[in-house]
């Protein structure tokens, strides 16, 4: 099984990507943390859908450390941080090179498949996850 704590995800920045000021635009952030943790649980073979599980994204927190652009390669590390009854965090650092870029924490709450009744994570899926040693 691979080791859920040394995922990177890797993006190229594209034109479409920034903005006026040359860097990438803002949001853009949030769809790349969501494409590394959806490459990140592939990587895993987790399917919460298997346990009848799912989660839904609470609360985002991004603080910006520097810029990409054009051309850069943007790479975002990530794993748990923070394990709870039904909700973990989850950190990303984002990084062109040994240069940071930014940091993100996203909050999501474990739900009933196909409801928003919270429920906490079945203990397969936290093991696939990870322990929560801190920040990535």
């Amino acid at each position: 099984m691979p080791d859920p704590t040394g995922f990177v995800h890797h993006i190229p920045i594209r034109y479409g990507e920034v903005d006026m000021q040359g860097v990438v635009f803002n949001a853009h952030y949030l769809a790349y943390v969501d494409d590394a943790m959806d490459r990140w649980l592939r990587t895993l073979d987790v399917h919460f859908e298997r346990f009848g599980w799912d989660v839904m994204l609470v609360k985002a927190v991004v603080e910006w450390k520097g810029a990409a652009t054009i051309g850069d390669d943007l790479d975002i590390a990530l794993r748990v941080t923070r394990w709870g009854t039904t909700s973990f965090d989850v950190g990303f650092t984002g990084s062109v090179g040994e240069r940071p870029v930014f940091t993100a924490t996203i909050t999501y709450v474990g739900v009933k498949a196909g409801t928003r009744e919270t429920a906490p994570p079945p203990p397969e899926v936290r093991a696939l996850l990870g322990d929560a040693p801190g920040p990535p």
